[in-house]
């Protein structure tokens, strides 16, 4: 029988500040949007409300070409990504990134794939020179394609796809452009079609604010001709066989709440205009990296990004000084101010706590999230120059 004699942790009152890097926030009008009774997937009145969120992600994804769709996390639309357009022995090139660049290789290593790693400082990202290079010394081209992550939660640095694109253009490389757009997508912009990504990844439950479960993948002409001719083994994700069903996509039941949900949040986003979606998160972001470099001040914590060229908009991930554990950080907030924070991943676990800045968010509440960390600081004996949430108001006062 537990002791029940022993003081009991207080459990923190009011409302749960959430800026975990993902799952996100989820609006109030979603939640209800959702909470819809059970419909026929095949009717013409669920029908109307398919083809409404599959234009919605489109003009999102900046498209006008093909998409599939399945009952799964981020993990899923990764899966299907290499599946239907490689074959085993194929070599991909992969810019490293963090922790979700490693394991999407290993993904890709598990069922068959050549990975070939273009490696970097987690703290200040790839060389697009060093990209470029890779690609122009494949005078075969082995590479048949490139997968890259927009937005790197592990580390809080993004990956300029334009540039991506450019470089390939500039080598004259054929290979295909893989994007996870999963920390992305609806916070940083992406134009698919412009840019020339043959595959998009993407998911539901960060900047779509939604729950967790649905996953996408848009899909080039380019990338549909490839899958004509990929041998890897594939069936729930096999496009082929979605491009046959009335819906082209999900192979079995179709998740019909999310799309009362889906509805709702590109009303959201498509209320607020796309463009001033991207300037929230640019401002929210830059308001939070203001305020850990005032911390860093006083030989406190500091920006784990290092590169100003690469900060994302979608995440910030703080280091600790030498010899403090990110994860006290991390429970004060969470037990004494009812604060979430992401925490270090893989190698960065400990070292680093994440603030998440993307999704459904406002100036009150990332300034209530620092305040938080702030004390937390405090509590915890971490040194750290005081006065960091007042750089982010005086930031975000000034515009």
């Amino acid at each position: 029988m537990p002791d029940t004699s022993a003081p009991q942790p207080k459990k923190p009152r009011g409302r749960l500040f959430f800026a975990n890097p993902g799952p996100t926030n989820i609006p109030e009008s979603i939640l209800h949007a959702i909470g819809h009774h059970a419909v026929d997937f095949h009717a013409p009145e669920f029908m109307k409300l398919y083809e409404e969120c599959w234009d919605g992600i489109l003009r999102i994804m900046k498209t006008t070409q093909h998409m599939f769709m399945y009952t799964g996390s981020g993990h899923a639309a990764w899966e299907a990504a290499i599946v239907n357009v490689l074959s085993a022995g194929d070599t991909v090139l992969v810019p490293e990134t963090g922790v979700f660049s490693e394991s999407w290789s290993g993904m890709m290593r598990d069922v068959g794939i050549t990975v070939q790693k273009l490696p970097c400082d987690w703290q200040h990202g790839i060389e697009i020179a060093a990209l470029q290079a890779a690609l122009a010394a494949d005078t075969a081209h082995t590479i048949k394609a490139v997968c890259v992550v927009q937005n790197e939660t592990s580390t809080g640095m993004f990956l300029p796809v334009d540039q991506v694109r450019a470089a390939m253009d500039a080598a004259k490389h054929p290979a295909l452009l893989l994007v996870d757009t999963i920390s992305s997508l609806g916070c940083i912009d992406l134009r698919m079609d412009e840019w020339k990504v043959d595959v998009v990844v993407g998911g539901s439950q960060k900047g779509l604010m939604l729950p967790t479960g649905m996953a996408f993948t848009g899909v080039s002409d380019k990338a549909m001709k490839a899958s004509e001719t990929s041998t890897l083994p594939k069936h729930y994700f096999s496009w082929k066989a979605m491009s046959a069903r009335k819906q082209r996509s999900f192979i079995g039941t179709v998740p019909t709440n999310q799309f009362f949900g889906l509805r709702e949040s590109i009303r959201l986003i498509e209320e607020e205009g796309l463009d001033e979606v991207f300037a929230r998160h640019a401002r929210l972001g830059e308001a939070v990296r203001r305020c850990v470099r005032h911390w860093s001040g006083n030989n406190g914590p500091s920006l784990f990004c290092q590169n100003p060229s690469r900060e994302s908009n979608s995440v910030t991930a703080v280091l600790m000084p030498d010899g403090f554990d990110a994860e006290a950080i991390r429970r004060t907030c969470s037990q004494q101010y009812n604060v979430s924070l992401g925490g270090g991943l893989g190698k960065l676990n400990g070292k680093v706590f994440r603030i998440g800045h993307l999704g459904d968010l406002n100036e009150p509440m990332i300034l209530g999230t620092l305040a938080a960390v702030e004390m937390a600081l405090r509590v915890n004996g971490v040194p750290h120059a005081a006065g960091g949430v007042g750089a982010a108001m005086e930031y975000l006062a000034s515009l």
